[in-house]
């Protein structure tokens, strides 16, 4: 299937005009900044069950209306693409409602709850010829191109082993990613990372149910911390992931003749580094490209709505396999 197939009948030619459903933190923090960084597109409304609120957020954070319900943003002419920053159970069905009224859609991690719920919003963007992204970002950034070319020259050799953690102190015992009927839990909110990059660097194999050993702890309703093993035929993937610790994503990419560290590789900062380690001496970078998490991200998906970029990282080439391998870690994690 050809790219173009996914290009809309109109072309864009001024800012791309975006709607937020969710009057969110992670909308706050890290979308809408990183869209100013961006450029090219504007902020136009936000949406929230609760209109006070969602006039709030518009006021303090450069949004220009905020809305009450959700169909509003959806259905709007003024709306080129959607940001869905919703919990995680809403994921499927605003997704699919924004693509079938033809926008352009920006979906926040996990794209569903389970594989069967992500097959069915692919197939309606598939369907519709739409554009939808999963918004794991860092497929986009400078550090993450670079990994990629230091494996592609062998810096390594054979890439053997991924052992990478996602780990936060959740402070707040009332938390959308503490309930089983939001689709919480920590594999979905910060596992799905490791297993994400995993595609990046390892295999493009589908883990199987039987391919993953692991354990979890939890609340009684979702898992709060999980280690697993992911079995990639030649390669494996060691994860760790919860909301019991202090921040930590420190990643290793293990091979043949050396490995890399990163010390963020999903959202890093200046202070953040890439090191090659081979042959007893190390290598240290920074990111190379001083800016938001989300800027590279939206500032590809504007071009490519202008009609001036092939799409990469649809959630068509990567989203099933994630959801797939997060189920086969959470069956291996409840045995």
């Amino acid at each position: 299937m050809g790219w173009e197939l996914f290009m809309s009948a109109e072309k864009i030619t001024g800012e791309v005009r975006w709607g937020i459903l969710g009057a969110a933190e992670i909308a706050r923090r890290q979308f809408l900044p990183g869209l100013r960084e961006a450029g090219g597109g504007r902020a136009v409304l936000v949406a929230s069950r609760d209109g006070a609120r969602a006039d709030s957020f518009a006021r303090n954070h450069g949004v220009e209306q905020g809305v009450e319900g959700y169909d509003a943003v959806v259905d709007s002419p003024d709306i080129d693409a959607v940001y869905v920053a919703l919990p995680n159970s809403c994921h499927a069905h605003w997704t699919q409602r924004a693509l079938e009224a033809g926008k352009a859609v920006l979906c926040e991690k996990p794209l569903c709850v389970g594989s069967a719920q992500t097959a069915a919003v692919l197939e309606t963007a598939s369907g519709q010829g739409a554009l939808l992204w999963e918004s794991f970002v860092f497929p986009f950034q400078a550090q993450h191109l670079r990994l990629l070319d230091l494996l592609a020259a062998g810096a390594v050799g054979e890439v053997r082993e991924l052992n990478s953690l996602f780990y936060f102190n959740l402070s707040r015992s009332e938390d959308i990613r503490l309930s089983e009927e939001l689709g919480g839990g920590a594999l979905a909110d910060v596992g799905c990372y490791p297993v994400r990059l995993a595609q990046e660097v390892l295999s493009t194999r589908d883990p199987l149910p039987g391919d993953a050993v692991g354990f979890a702890t939890g609340n009684g309703a979702v898992e709060t911390e999980a280690m697993a093993i992911v079995d990639y035929g030649h390669e494996r993937l060691v994860l760790g992931c919860g909301f019991r610790r202090a921040f930590d994503t420190f990643t290793r990419v293990l091979g043949s003749e050396g490995q890399i560290h990163l010390s963020n590789p999903f959202h890093p900062d200046p202070a953040d580094t890439l090191v090659l380690r081979r042959d007893g001496k190390e290598t240290v970078e920074h990111p190379t490209v001083d800016e938001r998490s989300f800027s590279a991200a939206l500032r590809h998906i504007h071009a490519v709505l202008r009609e001036q970029e092939a799409p990469r990282h649809l959630a068509q080439e990567s989203s099933l396999r994630t959801a797939r391998t997060l189920e086969a870690v959470a069956l291996a994690c409840s045995a």
